[in-house]
């Protein structure tokens, strides 16, 4: 059935030109209801709500029209933001179940588990659950009750359904707080599971991810500290009281679960590779001091490192870079928690039992001095024999990498100590001393964020070995001496600046060749060339901690000014994937986008050409909800091809200004910028945004960050050159007090 309707809600109103007068005409839209197709003239001005009114009077349909809502032709629902656009583009709309109607049958077919109206109503579930609507009318027919009950009994495609439509509900942050440690438990046997089939395993890996982040200090707004010393208590009824500490004590009870999620990392499949990345990343920058050693000491026996290394190399596309960087970031954080965490063999049995495994291999005899001191690992190269002083800078970090300098080569080590124990003490290169100085090295030179991949940084442990046996050899090719050790050390910073370079575009054995392949000669040259242009006062410890504290500011700085850009808005050009058919075209080529004061929505419109957009977001209807975005991938995007002649058309090129908002379900975006400027601010700023990142992905805003920090620092250090302030190389405290007989006294400022 095929009529005109009009109407109140439904009158024309549109414009035809003739001559000098305009007269106003609205594109007719048709409507597909149970009865058949109807055609209809809508008022962009109304409410959605209102025109469903008019048409269910029009149609003379008995229920209320609360029972109603609209839909175009992709099941997409109108609403009052999208409403115009359909109406422009002559959208094919349905009038379907309102959301109201649609959760309580979906809820009684849910009941019923008959097995065909079961699996349709799970499937639909899976995309309602994306509207909010339809998401607080389930949860109030206790949904996620029926879907936990769904999860525990089912198999098979029945149970990818249910776990999507469980990670979807999850995207709020409300509803869910009742989800208990026997659910999590079942999650964890699911994806630890080697029968599970890889639709099941992504859903549920991303459920595992949310949970991890459901952390009460991770909770929007402000939080119930329950004491000084323990973290913030989630309010009443809050998704936030779950974190690492919930999910872990699951995990440990599935102990295969770890080496699972890793084994993913080599997959075939994308998706499910991103989403055990993005896991791993979660538990990282959640793990609390409870389970920290444990957690990491499990991701490092299983390589966790390498299989990353791999997943990066193996895969051409850009859709696990971001999550790469995060990870990468997220051993940046580890190192230097390592760093700065003492050596303690009286206490951390871990502790005690590497430095036994390193001395059992020296096959050393303990010593004793003419005063009857033992000298036991001075003969390793310490200055004294207390530990916890010796590994003072260097931390667990310095421990772990002289353990595993023994570990690749213990012949080797074992070789090394005894010949230089065998020569006159002035002579002898403090092999320990020497690995603390390499760590701090490499600490130095990795210490900035990096925008790029960094397989060099994460195979941290071999570059140290790498290096120390280059100390080794510079010291012993110059004939070094004790007194040298400042010198020698200042060599191998100059070869790790060399050997390091570029490592994102160099392959593995280059960098292996400049550590092994040259001679003291050469590398003393080149050296004495580089003083000649850089200042001595940058290479002290106190400035070196500055720099680091201005990089952090700097960092924030920029931070806080790509996102002032987002707010401002920005006119794009429509691109298409480089994947995509030659022939494809955007139906309009120009996007302005803008970022709401909320920073959770990016509103946007569409149009033929460029017009002045008022602010706010009055005159932009579409919007694209940021949590839903897992990567921001760059340069995948070609302008669309106009055509090649009789032989079709050219393959799509990729621009580097171009970028792609990526979701689980596909892209969201897919833009070119107008220049290098508006492309790095759009780009840092969105992956700012993201809750699991904030990494810097393009090299303008690491230059830019790098630029202010350099200012910064320089301005800083005139203001000390200008008042002849003496920086020292290092700051050694002094003896603590010998009683406790003291106070510290108030200062007093009579002004």
């Amino acid at each position: 059935m095929s009529s005109h309707l009009n109407g109140d809600a439904l009158r024309p109103r549109a414009t035809v030109a003739n001559g000098s007068s305009t007269k106003t005409l609205i594109p007719t839209n048709s409507v597909t209801t149970k009865d058949g197709v109807v055609k209809v003239r809508i008022d962009p001005t109304l409410m959605v709500a209102d025109v469903v009114k008019q048409l269910v009077a029009n149609l003379q349909i008995k229920q209320p029209p609360s029972d109603f809502a609209l839909r175009d032709e992709d099941d997409e629902l109108v609403t009052n933001e999208n409403l115009r656009k359909m109406i422009k583009s002559k959208a094919k709309l349905k009038l379907v179940n309102s959301a109201l109607v649609e959760a309580r049958e979906i809820h009684e077919k849910l009941l019923l588990r008959e097995e065909k109206s079961f699996r349709l109503a799970l499937f639909s579930l899976q995309r309602y659950l994306h509207e909010e609507d339809f998401a607080n009318e389930f949860l109030k027919r206790d949904g996620v009750r029926i879907l936990v009950d769904v999860i525990t009994t089912s198999y098979g495609n029945t149970l990818a359904y249910a776990l999507t439509a469980m990670k979807n509900l999850m995207d709020l942050e409300y509803g869910w707080a009742a989800l208990d440690s026997n659910f999590i438990f079942k999650v964890v046997q699911i994806i630890a599971s080697p029968q599970s089939l890889i639709n099941v395993c992504r859903p549920a890996t991303a459920i595992l991810k949310r949970l991890v982040e459901a952390d009460p200090a991770s909770a929007p707004g402000p939080l119930v500290a329950s004491s000084s010393r323990s973290p913030p208590a989630a309010p009443p009824g809050s998704v936030y009281r779950y974190g690492f500490d919930v999910v872990f004590e699951q995990m440990r009870k599935e102990p295969g679960l770890l080496e699972t999620v890793v084994s993913r990392l080599g997959t075939a499949d994308t998706a499910l590779a991103l989403n055990s990345v993005m896991l791993i990343n979660s538990l990282l920058a959640h793990a609390t001091d409870t389970w920290w050693e444990v957690f990491i000491s499990q991701l490092e026996r299983l390589n966790t490192r390498k299989a990353i290394i791999h997943l990066m190399t193996s895969h051409t596309i850009e859709d696990l870079t971001s999550c790469v960087l995060d990870f990468q970031g997220n051993m940046a954080r580890l190192i230097y928690r390592k760093k700065t965490t003492l050596v303690e063999p009286d206490v951390e049995e871990t502790h005690a039992a590497a430095l036994d495994y390193i001395w059992t291999n020296s096959h050393l005899q303990v010593e004793t001095s003419p005063n009857g001191t033992p000298l036991k690992w001075r003969q390793l190269g310490f200055a004294s024999e207390n530990l916890s002083h010796e590994f003072s800078e260097a931390g667990v970090l310095g421990l772990d990498c002289l353990k595993y300098f023994v570990q690749s080569d213990p012949e080797f080590f074992s070789k090394v100590v005894q010949e230089q124990n065998s020569r006159p003490s002035q002579r002898q290169c403090p092999l320990a001393r020497a690995s603390n100085e390499v760590v701090e090295l490499l600490s130095e030179y990795w210490d900035a964020t990096s925008p790029v991949f960094q397989p060099f940084f994460l195979n941290f442990y071999k570059v140290h070995a790498l290096a120390t046996n280059f100390f080794l050899q510079m010291w012993n090719e110059s004939g070094a001496a004790i007194a040298d050790f400042t010198r020698v050390v200042a060599l191998v910073r100059s070869q790790v600046k060399v050997a390091l370079r570029q490592e994102h575009l160099r392959p593995w054995h280059e960098m292996v060749q400049d550590f092994s392949d040259c001679e003291y000669r050469g590398v003393r040259d080149r050296q004495m060339k580089e003083l000649e242009e850089e200042d001595d006062l940058l290479s002290k410890i106190p400035v070196r901690n500055l720099r680091a504290k201005l990089y952090k500011e700097s960092k924030e700085f920029v931070r806080q000014q790509r996102i002032h850009c987002l707010l401002e808005g920005a006119w794009f050009l429509n691109a298409v994937p480089v994947t995509a058919p030659a022939s494809r075209r955007p139906a309009r080529p120009w996007r302005f986008m803008r970022l709401d004061n909320s920073l959770k929505h990016l509103h946007y419109v569409d149009s033929q050409s460029k017009f002045p957009v008022r602010s706010g977001l009055e005159d932009l209807p579409e919007r694209i909800d940021l949590a839903l975005i897992i990567e921001i991938a760059t340069a995948n995007c070609a302008l669309p091809s106009d055509g090649g002649g009789g032989s079709g058309p050219p393959p799509l090129v990729a621009s580097p200004l171009s970028f792609s908002l990526l979701t689980s379900e596909g892209s969201l975006a897919d833009a070119i910028a107008p220049d290098v400027s508006r492309w790095a601010d759009w780009t840092d700023g969105l992956n700012m945004l993201r809750r699991d990142s904030g990494h810097v992905s393009s090299k303008e805003t690491a230059d830019f960050i790098q630029a202010l920090t350099e200012i910064g620092l320089r301005i800083k250090l005139l203001d000390l050159s200008g008042d002849k302030v003496e920086i020292p190389s290092g700051l050694t405290a002094g003896p603590p007090p010998a009683n406790s007989d003291f106070f510290f006294s108030d200062l007093y400022d009579p002004q």
